[in-house]
């Protein structure tokens, strides 16, 4: 494995431990050493230009095909050595990486293919932090909110209403759900209201069906293997999303929020949102989103505000995410809390903050 490679594959793995999975702190550095031309597999990763190999997240995409193949339950040798089972706590390094190179033999056409497409992630355990922007939104708005998600993936995050919420003590959503986020709350507890939704639409640019069982497995191969109840998070949205046939528009997002700002509704709060999005966009697309928002929310009248709600990284510390909320007319930009990527933890702020986000 060239530097570049190595360097990318070992950062990850490093970012993965601070995000609480040991066991992708563990799997990734040893491929950073032990990975080799062997295989077509291996060799289709370390061929991939040097040029896009962050930008198409090649380390997790690795993984995340090694994780399908363990759920899809082709190779069980390897599921020995993946958790939840026993024998992936051992922390035998050179038994997991046997058990990796038989797969990458053995089902090399299923890992290739995996590989060939871009990672897909629906975290649902972020609608916690979207949800206090949400009720923002709704209580400074005075009306019911017409949501307009972007980089939506399977959409799940949609039906934020129906989760169950735990904030602090606080709680907000049916006591049944299926997706029952508890995170840990640094703070005092949050003031929950009601919050009517009129209407809510969605966007991505290669958007997953819930209905169909192979773009599932990718959606759920990208969820880290020792992290399974994030696993049964999405489980249960994906069962919810099924109920309530969400549904996706395929569209890139400027053109998309474009037309929609166009057709925004009176007396109703327009709400766009995001989450860990905006990374991935190229700078002429963020540029273009921010004007078609800003403009539209200068023109916003008090009878039909626009609010901007997205959970993005925070500006002084990559290691954290921040929640940031705009609403128009006014359109200043505050911070209402701080958060893990995956939703682990909120630290609400007793004071939200002006700042550019």
């Amino acid at each position: 494995m060239g530097e570049l490679a190595r360097r990318h594959f070992e950062r990850q793995g490093e970012a993965c431990g601070r995000l609480g999975s040991p066991f992708m702190a563990r799997l990734l550095p040893l491929a950073a050493a032990r990975l080799t031309p062997e295989t077509d597999f291996g060799r289709a990763v370390l061929d991939w230009p040097d040029e896009r190999m962050f930008e198409d997240a090649l380390s997790l995409r690795f993984a995340g095909a090694l994780h399908a193949l363990v759920l899809s339950g082709r190779a069980p040798e390897l599921a020995e050595r993946y958790p939840p089972r026993a024998a992936a706590e051992a922390g035998d390094d050179d038994a997991l990486w046997a058990a990796v190179e038989a797969a990458m033999t053995g089902y090399g056409d299923f890992l290739g293919e995996f590989l060939r497409h871009p990672p897909q992630t629906n975290e649902t355990a972020r609608a916690a932090a979207l949800m206090l922007g949400f009720q923002d939104a709704a209580r400074r708005g005075g009306r019911p909110l017409h949501m307009l998600e972007i980089g939506a993936s399977a959409g799940l995050n949609q039906n934020w209403d129906r989760f169950r919420y735990d904030l602090g003590g606080a709680g907000w959503g049916p006591a049944d759900s299926a997706v029952r986020l508890a995170p840990e709350w640094r703070g005092p507890p949050p003031d929950l209201g009601p919050v009517e939704i009129a209407a809510s639409f969605a966007c991505d640019l290669r958007p997953l069906d819930v209905r169909d069982p192979a773009q599932m497995l990718r959606l759920r191969a990208y969820v880290w293997p020792d992290q399974q109840p994030r696993l049964q998070r999405l489980d249960g949205a994906i069962e919810i999303a099924k109920a309530r046939a969400t549904r996706v528009a395929r569209a890139d997002a400027v053109d998309w929020i474009g037309a929609s700002l166009q057709r925004r509704p009176k007396d109703r709060t327009t709400v766009i949102f995001h989450s860990i999005f905006w990374q991935y966009l190229p700078h002429e697309s963020q540029q273009a989103l921010r004007s078609a928002i800003e403009v539209t929310g200068d023109l916003a009248e008090a009878d039909a505000p626009l609010a901007w709600v997205r959970m993005e990284p925070w500006r002084e510390d990559p290691w954290k995410a921040a929640l940031y909320v705009n609403l128009w007319p006014g359109g200043e930009t505050r911070v209402l809390a701080h958060c893990d990527y995956h939703g682990r933890w909120i630290e609400p702020l007793e004071e939200a903050t002006g700042a550019a986000a």
